[in-house]
């Protein structure tokens, strides 16, 4: 069982290194001020009404960096600091949201497949870690216990799989909107484009250390009868 410490430990490490980034890239590009001065919320309107998008509204929700497009209920939410904020760094994850919110106007494939996952991962986020630990026991005695913990599992690394494209994808409409609407220019939009590459990485780090896991699991697996 070391052997998944040390997995977790690593991505661990790897996923704190890159979130402090992230935060340091946020906290620079908040002090450079958008053209026109647009706060957050601006910035997400102009989007979706130039995008022809009059169903989903922008509104503001608690915390930190916690941003998202709820499909459910047709939403842009952004943090305080995005809602309200009149710099780069806001536009760029306001717009970014948006993106979202045309993938799905659009119906965007890759952003389908992810809310079909959506119910299916959350129920099997609340047992396959119990489901996984009872198979690794009894491994010898009921081998396909741990069989169906796999399983499940791999249902949450592919969710992470095909998140990593609907967040690339929802970046690329962000910044091409950034730059046609004037929001953003030669000298802000790398900036945009720096901001939201490391959000995107964070992504990334989840796909591969959900990946690493499932690996070892099915390394348990086959290795039973050595």
């Amino acid at each position: 069982m070391s052997s998944i410490w040390i997995i977790f430990g690593v991505f661990m490490i790897i996923s704190w290194l890159i979130g402090m980034q992230l935060k340091s890239k946020f906290k620079a590009y908040s002090k450079i001020p958008v053209n026109n001065l647009l706060s957050g919320k601006d910035v997400a309107e102009k989007m979706l009404y130039e995008s022809g998008i009059s169903d989903v509204k922008v509104i503001s929700v608690s915390g930190s960096l916690t941003d998202h497009y709820n499909p459910l209920t047709k939403t842009v939410n952004l943090s305080p600091e995005v809602y309200n904020g009149r710099h780069i760094a806001a536009a760029a994850v306001a717009a970014h949201e948006c993106g979202h919110a045309v993938q799905h106007a659009r119906a965007f494939s890759f952003l389908q497949m992810r809310t079909t996952l959506v119910p299916i991962v959350s129920f099997s986020s609340k047992w396959v870690q119990w489901i996984l630990l009872a198979g690794i026991i009894t491994l010898q005695s009921f081998p396909y216990l741990l069989l169906g913990g796999i399983i499940l599992f791999a249902l949450t690394t592919l969710f992470s799989f095909v998140t990593l494209p609907v967040e690339i994808d929802a970046s690329r409409r962000a910044l091409v909107w950034l730059s046609n609407s004037g929001i953003t220019n030669s000298s802000t939009y790398p900036k945009a484009k720096d901001a939201l590459k490391w959000a995107a990485y964070t992504y990334v780090v989840a796909a591969l250390a959900s990946l690493a896991t499932l690996l070892y699991y099915i390394s348990i697996f086959t290795g039973r009868k050595d």
